[in-house]
């Protein structure tokens, strides 16, 4: 029904029952007209009930409100009803009196009003607050509004400092400056001693923008403003008093290149300078001088050494020996010995900060498809108590290539590909040793990777601790592989026994034991190696496809095979070739005398050669396996099609 004829703004109120509630409506007289031509007004004559007005346009615009009699108003309110799809009992009421429900609707059109006026405000002031030319502001909105409505309750130096065998824990660095220069916006929320929270951008089939906050708990969590002392705090320094009750402690830094493990460990960077003190190598070295002056410790005795050395692409490199490569090989009693390290003896941390200085300078990094300036090896610094010559304890302290070089191993250049193969390799088996160790597997799959190898130690013996710290970039252009590194660090602390695991002699991987047959037989069954292999495998069957495992089987023959060949030129040039020169100098030798043997001379001469020609034929024949090796580790690369890894 029409309630009101409104002058002011040329309209007329209407109101209807809907669902048994009232509602209402203000028309304005122009759209009726407009949609009702025949019941417009004319300028010039006033409609009559009796003489139906003629039609006119409908741009014609009602001036004098006067000229619409109120005999009208039944037809329009009708009209104006059916073309708004309302049916309604005309009724007409006092053009100017306004019911309850005229008022309500005023209200609430006065409400929206302001509303409106509020929002626009609100978005003008936070066009003033950002930088709309930020590509991803929305995002940063959503991120802003999730923490706004978080309880903090960051880590601080009043915490208790908890005893774990196996701590495992995560630091957030900063934005850097080419984050900031680039407006990458920080998807990482520590709200808590332990919890980790990643924003990170979703987007639906219809284009819409929304975050996906995944949670990750630790031991600890470490925010941005946190510093190296903090970290060290929490992380290494229960381990320091491990090594003096004659156990074995291990304290890795993981993630992607530029997320900062190498300042964590080694210190502050500026440029090619570098602060040791404040790094984890530096503070352990502090606090083990600081123990031996205790009273219990200053009577053992003990003398303090250190080591540096790298792993890269398989190999060893003493880092205080102007890189000179090393052999790993184990003893008799399975005790794995890094033959020809040099341990340097220390006396105070100055020494410490002097070795290290050394050793990083010549640390192997390079440009790699993920990073221009990744970190391609392992670096381990370790500090040795010795007593009386024997090994008392030993922390060892790992700065781990980055994580993201382990995708590499589909590369087109060899180097690359043995290098990324190792470092997807060794963090796998590293992963599985800390949890044998969480778990106390009656077997440890060390002999997968050289890193694993030569840490055998560490990962055995009631009295080993091992600490974590998975250090991640905060920007949104690293989100994958910040998660990544989240995944395998909880991975790594995940120690909730599955009654499946496959255990040593366990069910084996039908997909593996079928790629196996492409490989060099003999191998595979005297490797020792090649066990361990097959068994970290198996027990990453998510992470690793079977044309990556034939792929791993292939480059761990190489580096074996190419050990070998080394090893065999060295003695044929070092040993059989001096021998052969002094045993030909003095058959030479005999030749000058007038009336030398002859027979004699031509039998030791062919025996010479025989004995050359059978060491060299065995030695090119070593060589001739070595190139087919690498034929078909080129052809297993080619094959690689993995499946996608969560942490590496």
């Amino acid at each position: 029904m029409v309630t009101s004829l409104n002058e002011d703004n040329e309209s007329v109120t209407v109101e209807w029952i809907e669902n048994g509630d009232t509602k209402g409506k203000e028309i304005d007289l122009e759209s009726i007209f407009a949609l009702n031509p025949d019941v417009a007004p004319d300028e010039e004559i006033a409609p009559s009930p009796e003489t139906p007005p003629p039609p006119t346009p409908t741009c014609v615009k009602v001036n004098k409100i006067a000229k619409v009699s109120t005999s009208v108003l039944p037809y329009l309110a009708t009209t104006a009803a059916r073309n708004h799809g309302v049916t309604v009992s005309l009724v007409l009421m006092a053009a100017r009196r306004k019911s309850n429900c005229v008022k309500e609707v005023e209200k609430l059109q006065e409400k929206r009003e302001r509303r409106r006026l509020q929002q626009q405000e609100l978005r003008e002031k936070r066009a003033q607050e950002v930088d709309t030319t930020i590509p991803n502001y929305e995002i940063m909105y959503m991120i802003r509004d999730f923490r706004a409505s978080l309880d903090y309750r960051p880590l601080t130096t009043a915490d208790l400092i908890e005893e774990h065998r196996i701590c495992v824990c995560v630091r957030k660095r900063p934005l850097n400056k080419k984050e900031l220069a680039m407006k990458d916006l920080d998807v990482i929320t520590i709200p808590s001693k332990d919890v980790v929270m990643v924003h990170e951008p979703k987007q639906k089939v219809d284009l819409t923008r929304y975050l996906e906050n995944q949670t990750f708990r630790f031991d600890y969590a470490f925010d941005d403003s946190t510093t190296n002392e903090m970290v060290y705090r929490f992380t290494a320094r229960p381990l320091v008093e491990t090594i003096f009750e004659r156990g074995m402690a291990t304290c890795f830094a993981y993630g992607q290149t530029g997320s900062g493990k190498t300042h964590t460990m080694g210190g502050d960077f500026s440029g090619k300078n570098q602060d040791c003190s404040k790094g984890i190598y530096a503070l352990a070295a502090r606090d083990v001088f600081l123990m031996l002056k205790k009273p219990n410790y200053k009577k053992l005795d003990l003398q303090v050494y250190a080591t540096f050395f790298e792993i890269y692409s398989g190999k060893v490199f003493d880092l205080l020996n102007r890189k000179a490569k090393l052999r790993v090989l184990e003893d008799g009693k399975q005790q794995v010995q890094v033959v020809g390290l040099q341990e340097k003896e220390v006396k105070c941390t100055e020494d410490v900060l002097k070795l290290i200085e050394v050793g990083n300078s010549c640390r192997t990094s390079g440009q790699t498809s993920a990073n221009a300036h990744s970190s391609r090896s392992h670096a381990v610094f370790q500090i040795i108590l010795r007593r009386k010559g024997k090994m008392h304890g030993k922390f060892s302290l790992i700065d781990l290539a980055g994580n993201e070089r382990g995708a590499d191993t589909s590369s087109a250049d060899r180097q690359t590909r043995l290098e990324g193969a190792e470092i997807n390799k060794s963090l796998l088996a590293l992963k599985e040793c800390i949890r044998a160790l969480g778990r106390n597997k009656p077997h440890t799959p060390f002999r997968a990777s050289k890193l694993t190898q030569v840490l055998r130690d560490s990962f055995i013996g009631e009295n080993s601790r091992t600490c974590m710290i998975a250090t991640i970039s905060p920007g949104m252009t690293s989100c994958e592989n910040t998660l990544n590194t989240l995944r395998y660090a909880n991975r790594v602390k995940e120690l909730t026994v599955d009654p499946n695991q496959v255990m040593e002699g366990g069910r084996p991987n039908i997909h593996a034991v079928n790629q196996l047959d492409l490989l060099d037989e003999e191998w595979l069954s005297i490797s020792p190696q090649r066990d361990d292999l097959k068994l970290l495998c198996e027990q990453n069957e998510e992470e690793v496809s079977p044309q990556l495992f034939t792929f791993h089987e292939a480059v761990s023959q190489l580096v074996e095979m190419e050990e070998q060949v080394l090893e065999d030129h060295r003695a044929v040039f070092q040993q059989e070739s001096i021998r052969w020169l002094e045993d030909e100098k003095v058959l030479l030798e005999m030749t000058e005398e007038v009336d030398y043997d002859v027979e004699s001379y031509a039998t030791q001469l062919e025996q010479i050669l025989d004995q050359k020609i059978e060491i060299l034929t065995e030695l090119r024949d070593k060589v001739k396996s070595f190139r087919s090796a690498l034929q078909e580790e080129e052809q297993a690369s080619k094959q690689i099609n993995p499946k996608r890894p969560r942490a590496l």
